[in-house]
């Protein structure tokens, strides 16, 4: 294989890995504040991607009973799908993870599957079994780098991932509602004596992180079909990315375990076999987990237990 190919696949991996690294930056968020392990975060995801198709674009809907023709502007479409999904993710806790109100990891970790079948089959009621795709955000002849091709929407998932990751960093790094929530992460015990609402901090880490799946949602839907089955492949790869590196508990490990994995997974597939692609984010996973439980950058770290 020549160098150019190799880079080639370099840009694809890197291009996968940025929506690798937003869905696991959403485990990270709900898990450093609530204690929660969300499994049901790639619903989030799918929930973007298919809500923003319907708002853009004409989409059969309830076994094709109807058609709905909204054709709103990409933009507000993008808005809208996201703050619905945000939505969602606030229904959830407040309905679902707050009422249920036990330190139990393991319930938690059943509860959340039980909210992923949900959204699952509502998405199956509501858009059926069809694929969905949503339009290039911006049309022209691909971009050569090198010996690499990128499509415009190549540097649109990777640019709106960078972005993405900066903004975060400030709002945890110069904002006090996000320096309340890195307090929630430490200690919730010391939080609440120093006058921080930490009922309100969940809610907001269970939006925000409902958001972030959203928006890689959103900006994969042009470069692969949307169903209402893509979550369940999307939150596994973006839980292994998540444990891998950060433990699930630092947000550098989820950036560079997303990064990393969908690197790995695409030399997999262009140096070996496209049917290892899938083997290899659980292969990492398994030896990860039998070398280092707490991920790479957490070695030693404790944590206060779980819990809402």
């Amino acid at each position: 294989m020549t160098p150019d190919q190799l880079f080639q696949l370099f840009i694809a991996g890197l291009t996968i890995g940025s929506i690798y690294a937003l869905i696991a930056l959403g485990f990270v968020v709900i898990h450093n504040v609530t204690g929660v392990i969300n499994l049901a975060q790639g619903e989030f995801a799918m929930l973007g991607a298919l809500i923003a198709i319907t708002l853009t674009s004409e989409t059969p809907l309830f076994n094709r009973a109807f058609t709905v023709s909204w054709n709103l502007p990409l933009v507000v479409g993008i808005v809208l799908a996201t703050l619905l999904v945000m939505g969602v993710g606030a229904l959830v806790y407040l309905i679902v993870i707050r009422a249920a109100r036990t330190d139990s990891v393991i319930i938690q970790i059943i509860i959340t599957i039980g909210i992923a079948i949900a959204l699952r089959g509502i998405a199956l009621i509501i858009w059926g079994t069809d694929p969905y795709r949503l339009p290039e955000f911006s049309e022209g002849p691909p971009i050569h780098i090198g010996g690499a091709v990128l499509t415009r929407q190549d540097l649109w998932v990777i640019g709106s991932a960078l972005a993405l990751f900066i903004l975060l960093y400030l709002f945890f790094q110069r904002t006090f509602i996000g320096a309340s929530l890195r307090a929630c992460s430490v200690n919730r015990t010391a939080a609440r004596l120093m006058g921080i609402n930490v009922p309100h901090m969940m809610l907001l880490a269970f939006v925000l992180s409902a958001g972030i799946g959203a928006l890689a949602g959103i900006v994969i839907a042009p470069k692969t079909f949307m169903g209402y089955d893509t979550g369940t492949y999307l939150g596994l790869k973006g839980f292994v990315a998540a444990i891998v590196i950060g433990g699930l508990s630092d947000e550098r490990g989820a950036i560079i375990g997303g990064l990393l994995l969908g690197i790995l997974e695409i030399l997999a597939a262009g140096l070996i076999s496209s049917g290892y692609k899938d083997a290899i984010a659980f292969l990492v996973l398994v030896v990860v987990l039998l070398v280092q439980t707490t991920g790479i950058l957490r070695r030693g770290t404790r944590r206060e237990a779980a819990g809402v």
